[in-house]
């Protein structure tokens, strides 16, 4: 009987020390990415970006993390960036990134190149690594504090407000990374490290070193990654040169990687939808950012 009670108090108690560590789940994952493409799209802005912070807002609480906002306007536009911390006072911070604001016109589809896109691998998938982070991560086996921090208005860059806004609006062209820009420029802290993750969930993943990474920090990870035996999908080779959110963080001289597989071919087109996600692609992310923050 005391045996029974003891198992009852563990399942009950999912933050108690006798519970079993998680390991990163692919099906909740794409859970996380099902329930942000039944927004619709989600620009900055709208009602289905704001009900998509919402979600994540409330994933972050209930995995126990501290929650809070950081938000501005930029030319008219509202912006909110979301921040989950856990393992508070641990030691240095690591910041998790992704955006989770899509793009307010499918620029790169010939066929409808004024409709929103979906964003079901540009902007849900890598909400939904850090979703399942936040989750799965062993509290215990932190050497870190640990930021999930989702950027707003990453993909509006060479649009305007006016994509956005009705008229009367700015049609001055956006730059790219609006959200982390601002984000970066407001630091209190200094990350000891940021790792971006974007455009991860394509079925057919290939993840390339890219250019403008630190080098060192893109080692270790790729390193963890073959250990996995994900190196068919971790490619140890330079590729694509990003401007991306981790941009602002480099030019702040902070040590920062983007992870992105740039060879998705409905980039910004109206076929960036659920069904070419992969639950095992944000497994094999989740799986090499958990282990190395875990220092497993």
């Amino acid at each position: 009987m005391r045996t029974f009670r003891v198992a009852m108090l563990c399942l009950a108690l999912i933050s108690s020390a006798c519970a079993p560590s998680s390991r990163f789940d692919a099906a909740r994952a794409f859970a996380h990415v099902s329930a942000q493409m039944n927004l619709g799209a989600r620009p900055t802005g709208s009602a289905a970006h704001r009900a998509a912070g919402d979600y994540i807002l409330a994933q972050l609480r209930a995995a126990n993390a501290q929650t809070e906002t950081d938000e501005f306007v930029f030319r008219g536009v509202p912006i909110r960036n979301l921040v989950g911390k856990i393992a508070k006072g641990r030691g240095a911070v690591i910041l998790l990134g992704a955006h989770y604001d899509t793009r307010a016109r499918a620029d790169q589809d010939k066929s409808n190149p004024n409709a929103p896109v979906p964003g079901a691998n540009d902007g849900a998938s890598g909400v939904a690594v850090l979703l399942e982070l936040a989750r799965a991560l062993d509290a215990a086996k932190l050497r870190n504090e640990v930021w999930f921090v989702f950027f707003d208005a990453e993909d509006n860059g060479a649009l305007d407000s006016c994509a956005l806004l009705p008229p009367p609006c700015d049609a001055t062209p956006w730059p790219w990374s609006v959200g982390a820009e601002h984000f970066a420029a407001h630091l209190r802290v200094t990350p000891a490290a940021v790792v971006i993750v974007d455009m991860i969930g394509d079925a057919e993943q290939n993840i390339y070193f890219e250019q403008n990474s630190d080098a060192e920090l893109q080692r270790q990870l790729w390193a963890i990654a073959a250990r996995l035996g994900y190196d068919k999908q971790f490619i140890a080779e330079p590729k694509w040169s990003m401007e991306d959110d981790h941009t602002p963080f480099l030019r702040r001289g902070i040590r920062a990687v983007d992870l992105i597989d740039f060879d998705y071919p409905y980039w910004h087109t109206t076929q960036d939808t659920l069904d070419k996600i992969s639950g095992a692609s944000l497994e094999r992310v989740g799986r090499v950012v958990q282990a190395w923050l875990e220092g497993d």
